[in-house]
């Protein structure tokens, strides 16, 4: 199965759980006290197993090859952790006064306080044929900063509880999110060989591992009979979240194509997908880590539930368009750097 294919059934199935959640099919199993358990096998294990699964599949040469772009490297993670959230808070002002529902709002103000995903910039970057060693590295390195920048931007734009501590925060995400990745890249270099021989799926496991996390997630939203979200604003966010991808993956085309750029067409490509993709496999723990106890920490979370397929889809879509457009300006860049040939008189 080829890689658009693979992204495809993976949005195909998370629209499955999204509607099977919001129809209210059983959703008492994957709220807290269901037999799934979702407050230990969730919380403790899921997330765990993910990044254990990420450390397990993530090649430490191509990381440590990519490391000296520092250029590219500050420019994903600077719109991602500061532009980003900023222009949302900005947007946001301007929507406060309409009738949306404060709470997708301030939702998606928690969109664009999250890090770069560790899997879906990565696919979408090696579908198109782009530099797929800096998008690992910033993906992974997003993560990283993530954990600390990710919870000062929620408390600096939303605020929290006063009884979760910075140190909780931090402690319980390190627990669940380094701890796995680093013992997965030890695990790594002593079955190097047999991973690269039997190739285990680790794509579908971490989107199993996923789905599970949004579908509990989901869960705990719609089953809440005190949940107030009207048709009207869930539409509009949904219109908004495609809307601000579509126009943050052309603002960061423009900038990174430029004429002092610098940036190849492949570096382009690692920018355009890592600097808009948000992660959910880190974003729905944290936000249950941040806003424990949150009278409105469902409503909340929708935004970054929607957003997620919504970028999966939206990537899938353009792969054709962007990597057209990567090796036309590669062909370009090889005609224009040939020596011409000198002329006889």
């Amino acid at each position: 199965m080829g890689v658009l294919e693979r992204l495809r059934k993976e949005w195909f199935i998370l629209g499955i759980v999204l509607v099977i959640a919001v129809a209210r099919l059983e959703p008492t199993v994957g709220v807290k006290g269901g037999p799934l358990k979702p407050e230990i096998t969730i919380t403790y294990i899921a997330v765990s197993a993910i990044f254990f699964n990420s450390g397990l599949s993530l090649k430490t040469e191509e990381l440590t090859s990519a490391l000296m772009h520092v250029k590219l490297h500050l420019f994903v993670q600077i719109f991602t952790l500061v532009f980003f959230p900023t222009a949302i808070w900005l947007f946001l002002q301007l929507l406060s006064i309409t009738p949306i529902n404060e709470w997708l709002l301030k939702g998606l103000q928690t969109v664009g306080c999250m890090p770069p995903p560790v899997s879906s910039a990565v696919i979408l970057t090696k579908a198109v044929g782009g530099n797929e060693a800096a998008a690992i590295f910033n993906s992974a390195f997003g993560s990283f900063l993530g954990i600390v920048i990710t919870p000062l931007l929620l408390l600096l734009f939303l605020g929290s509880s006063s009884s979760v501590p910075f140190t909780s925060i931090f402690s319980q995400l390190f627990m669940t999110v380094v701890v796995p990745l680093i013992i997965g890249q030890i695990v790594r270099r002593y079955i190097k060989d047999w991973l690269e021989r039997k190739k285990p799926p680790f794509g579908a496991i971490s989107s199993c591992v996923l789905l599970m996390i949004i579908y509990t997630t989901f869960c705990d939203t719609f089953a809440n009979p005190n949940i107030d979200l009207d048709k009207f604003s869930l539409i509009i966010i949904v219109f908004i979240i495609f809307s601000v991808q579509m126009s943050f993956m052309f603002l960061t085309f423009l900038f990174s194509t430029r004429d002092n750029s610098s940036f190849t067409p492949a570096d382009t490509v690692a920018i355009i997908f890592c600097s808009t993709h948000k992660s959910l496999t880190l974003g729905i723990p944290m936000l249950k880590i941040v806003f424990a106890g949150y009278e409105h920490l469902s409503l909340i979370s929708v935004p970054l539930l929607i957003y997620h397929p919504a970028q999966i889809l939206l990537g899938s879509l353009l792969v054709p368009t962007i990597k057209s457009w990567m090796v036309s300006r590669q062909k370009a860049q090889k005609l224009t750097r040939q020596p011409k040939a000198p002329v006889k008189v």
